[in-house]
């Protein structure tokens, strides 16, 4: 029989290109955890740029600081019983391997997306600015994405909504034993995503 504490905290790290949907994902599963009474942290790679890395560039070296950074983070936190989500690219897998050797309870989440997709879901024009010269050493473009070999998780979010993905992300803590299950609902995430689409086509509510 598995057993849940309370007290265990673990790292989620979500890695991906810029723009796959780690953030997005990160602000979805954290509400989820807390309303199980975890106490939990999210470390973006774009606030973790300003404050915690400000003055880092994009150099390997500096990429690799900055993701050292985050981890020392990740792990001070979990050591304490906090649930740490990191949300940044980290492109290079031995980086990312370095944090997972140093967190205890360390879940790896690709979230995987076409370059296509992401490069339509830049707001900000970045992909575009890469692709002119404007930003030298852009992952995906002028740099590349190291994907890992072995993630706890898989998430394809070019195919799957993002409660979908959110809703196989927390199946996954569940079935790793590191959070209890939720209170049994009627339909899963998935299930009333469907059933909002058919209401939509539907024109019963509002797209």
């Amino acid at each position: 029989m598995k057993t849940f504490g309370r007290n265990c905290g673990f790292t989620i790290w979500f890695t991906g290109l810029p723009c796959s949907g780690k953030s997005t994902l990160a602000r979805l599963v954290a509400p989820e955890l807390e309303r199980r009474g975890r106490a939990v942290e999210v470390l973006d790679g774009d606030v973790v740029r300003t404050h915690l890395s400000k003055g880092l560039g994009f150099s390997k070296e500096d990429r690799d600081e900055n993701i050292r950074r985050i981890g020392f983070v990740c792990k001070l936190l979990s050591k304490h019983g906090v649930v740490s989500i990191a949300a940044a690219v980290s492109p290079y897998r031995a980086a990312r391997d370095e944090v997972r050797a140093a967190i205890e309870h360390f879940v790896e989440v690709y979230v995987n997306a076409s370059l296509e997709t992401c490069i339509q879901r830049d707001v900000k024009g970045l992909y575009q600015q890469a692709r002119a010269g404007k930003i030298p050493n852009f992952t995906g473009i002028g740099d590349p994405y190291e994907p890992p070999l072995r993630p706890e998780l898989i998430v394809e979010t070019d195919k799957e909504s993002p409660n979908a993905s959110a809703a196989r992300v927390l199946a996954k803590l569940e079935e790793l034993a590191l959070v209890e299950p939720a209170e049994t609902s009627a339909y899963t995430a998935e299930e009333a995503e469907k059933i909002r689409a058919r209401l939509v086509k539907l024109g019963y509510i509002e797209e």
